[in-house]
């Protein structure tokens, strides 16, 4: 099945072309981004994607029943770059597209057209383990030993749990390195990182500088990347949208809603939607909508205000390198509470570029107060996550006061993460103790009593 597919650099000036087997996070001959691609007349290719709807087995010990039960591997067909054999998987992607009504009431949207993709229901809490997925069945097949992110917590965690589930060459799992940033990572997201027995390295610098680091560790010391500038993450995190249609019947809604951090679900969005639409397996594809926080804002900055565009590849690299000049002679680095997406200079910039210029998107930035207000929200109403996942519904709200989204549009949310993982901005949004800030907008606090029952009953009737 591999000779199927092929690493292809995205540059249409370039187009070069590598075998799946060659290690580079970029092209060889001029240095941009790399895609998986297809040679899809040679793949087997489902005629309508109702056929995967058989696929919600069981776990069984054959390869095919283990790759059934997982999220991300009975798409197979739409990522054919790895036989059965080789696939990687501990049942990520298990998760169901939610309708939330009552939260439609709250925020002015029509019942039946505001839903939850909740990822926080994967094996390390979010997103991330779909794309490990694939990105584990590469390093597996390749005979990789040491494997290791730049993380602001959810990477690290999955790729620490990935690794131990991942045998090496010699038998043993993968030795997983992870480097983060100061003291910047959530307490609920180190802890994964530290108990599935990473090696996590804290470098005085910001996720970028960890970002530029370990690509220099790659290349020196022989660390199989995983973060999402891996064109091989990006293809798990396509399955993502299949699951998001399976909860749709199939049907394409009229908005994807996503957090932009580093731009890995954005890219493998547009990614999927575009392929789907060349196989005929969809007739049009959905709008698409960023939102960065506000103090990480580099995609709303250079799409909405400088205009950069992908221009059918040929996007603005002197202008975007210009405006990065300007933001390190400033001083400005990413700050948000939403750590997940507190990066100032996303590695997938241009294949989010692509992704917006396909799907008609548009970015936002929403602060700190609307994104945890939008966490709040979503928790009120049953499905906990992450403070980036709150960025969604907060964009969400500000694009219909803005009347780009009508009450009538079919919206889907993505929820990246679980809300355990950073349970200190829960607590302190609720009690009033972030920063010196008083309790959210939709704060729940805790209620102190005396030990009478009594003064309980007084209280549970006020």
């Amino acid at each position: 099945m591999s000779d199927l597919a092929f690493q292809q650099c995205m540059a249409p000036d370039c187009g070069a072309t590598y075998g799946l087997d060659e290690v580079m996070y970029a092209c060889r001959r001029c240095g941009a981004l790399l895609d998986i691609r297809y040679d899809w007349p040679r793949c087997t290719v489902p005629k309508s994607l109702s056929f995967f709807e058989s696929r919600w087995g069981t776990p069984g010990r054959s390869t095919e029943a283990r790759a059934d039960f997982s999220g991300v591997w009975r798409f197979r067909e739409l990522l054919p770059f790895a036989t059965s054999e080789e696939l990687v998987t501990i049942g990520e992607g298990r998760t169901l597209l939610q309708q939330a009504d009552e939260l439609a009431a709250k925020i002015g949207i029509k019942p039946s057209c505001l839903y939850l993709q909740y990822e926080g229901l994967n094996p390390s809490g979010s997103f991330k383990d779909n794309g490990m997925a694939a990105a584990f069945t590469m390093a597996r097949r390749l005979g990789r030993r040491r494997v290791g992110c730049a993380s602001t917590g959810n990477t690290s965690a999955s790729l620490a749990l990935y690794a131990r589930h991942t045998p090496s060459s010699d038998g043993h799992s993968m030795q997983a390195v992870v480097f983060v940033g100061g003291d910047k990572i959530a307490f609920g997201k180190l802890a994964q990182a530290l108990d599935f027995g990473a090696k996590t390295i804290q470098i005085d610098g910001d996720f970028d500088t960890c970002m530029k680091l370990v690509q220099e560790a790659a290349d020196r010391l022989g660390l199989y990347l995983m973060n999402s500038i891996n064109p091989f993450r990006l293809e798990g995190q396509k399955t993502i949208i299949y699951r998001v249609l399976e909860g749709l019947g199939w049907e394409v809604p009229d908005w994807v809603i996503v957090p932009g951090g580093n731009l890995g679900n954005t890219s493998a969005f547009g990614k999927a939607f575009i392929e789907l639409r060349e196989l005929g397996l969809l007739k049009h594809i959905p709008r698409l909508a960023v939102i960065n926080a506000a103090g990480a804002n580099t995609l709303y900055e250079l799409h909405e205000r400088e205009n950069i565009r992908f221009d059918g590849g040929r996007w603005d690299r002197a202008r975007v390198e210009a405006w990065y000049a300007r933001m390190s002679a400033e001083g400005r680095r990413a700050k948000t509470v939403a750590s997940a997406i507190e990066i100032g200079r996303p590695v997938n910039l241009p294949k989010a570029l692509r992704s917006l210029e396909a799907m008609n998107g548009v970015v936002r930035q929403v602060n700190d107060e609307d994104i945890l207000d939008g966490k709040a929200l979503v928790g009120t109403h049953g499905f906990g996550c992450e403070p980036a996942s709150g960025a969604s519904v907060a964009g969400l709200r500000l694009l219909l006061e803005e009347r780009v989204i009508s009450p009538s549009d079919r919206v889907v949310c993505i929820l990246t993460g679980h809300q355990l993982k950073d349970p200190d901005v829960t607590v302190n949004y609720h009690r009033g103790s972030r920063d010196g800030m008083g309790a959210g907008s939709y704060a729940n606090p805790p209620a102190r009593c005396p030990a009478d029952i009594e003064a309980i009953a007084n209280l549970l009737d006020t």
